[in-house]
């Protein structure tokens, strides 16, 4: 897990944030690009500007602002991204308010998972928000999640970088995750913080998943059942395109 720099740039943040956004969720109004980065307008529309000038955004007919030619190569679907992500926030929110800590939306591309929503808890110390970050899959407990659902020879082509002895242990990693219904990270990313992630049904459009996401002085093994099921009944709500309020699907027996 890569730390923020200590004297962080913000302009620069924001711009590269900026950047990935497009790649990953399509066009944007300046407002949009605003209400996502928490800037005001003219900040947002200066940012676009300069993404435009270095071709890592470009404006569209419509006024909006799209992905440069810098960004075009290798990036996520960006209709069903967004769609995914407008489903999804609202689940994240309640999530959030009933289990108190940070919570993740994760898709998957090639041998990684990208972040592409987050909604923080309001602890002092808890875990930030990762949206636009990326994580070797086989590490991230969402991406565990998805990876144990996938087909053989898909799973094959996403862990073709690692060693076979790393292949081996993931293996019997992913059969816990399959026999479970949730994977976790402990601490394989980043010191200090311990997650547990569930994959989004099929439905969904795109290999996703959710994470819970804490510090470790928080994390309790005698609660990982109640946050595996609580991940679950949202994402199987997220997989059907349920709103928060609507009864989850019942588990078969």
């Amino acid at each position: 897990m890569k730390n923020r720099p200590p004297y962080a740039i913000a302009s620069v943040d924001a711009a590269l944030l900026l950047a990935t956004l497009l790649q990953q969720e399509g066009p944007m109004r300046v407002t949009d690009a605003a209400g996502r980065l928490g800037v005001s307008g003219s900040t947002a529309h200066r940012l676009l500007g300069m993404l435009v000038y270095r071709d890592f955004a470009e404006q569209l007919p419509d006024r909006r602002y799209g992905p440069g030619p810098l960004m075009r190569g290798g990036s996520l679907p960006q209709e069903p991204v967004a769609r995914l992500r407008e489903v999804a926030l609202p689940h994240l929110h309640r999530l959030v308010d009933e289990l108190g800590e940070t919570v993740n939306l994760m898709v998957l591309a090639g041998a990684d998972v990208r972040f592409v929503a987050t909604v923080e808890c309001a602890h002092v110390l808890r875990v930030g928000d990762r949206t636009g970050r990326t994580l070797p899959a086989h590490l991230s407990s969402g991406g565990k999640a998805v990876l144990a659902g996938l087909p053989p020879a898909e799973l094959d082509v996403a862990l073709g970088g690692l060693d076979e002895d790393a292949v081996s242990r993931l293996h019997r990693e992913l059969r816990t995750v399959r026999r479970r219904g949730f994977a976790v990270n402990d601490q394989g990313t980043e010191a200090g913080l311990i997650a547990v992630g569930v994959a989004v049904p099929a439905g969904a459009g795109l290999p996703a998943a959710l994470s819970l996401a804490m510090p470790s002085v928080r994390y309790s093994r005698d609660r990982l059942s109640e946050w595996g099921t609580a991940l679950a009944a949202a994402a199987a709500a997220i997989g059907g395109g349920a709103s928060p309020g609507a009864p989850a699907p019942r588990q078969p027996r």
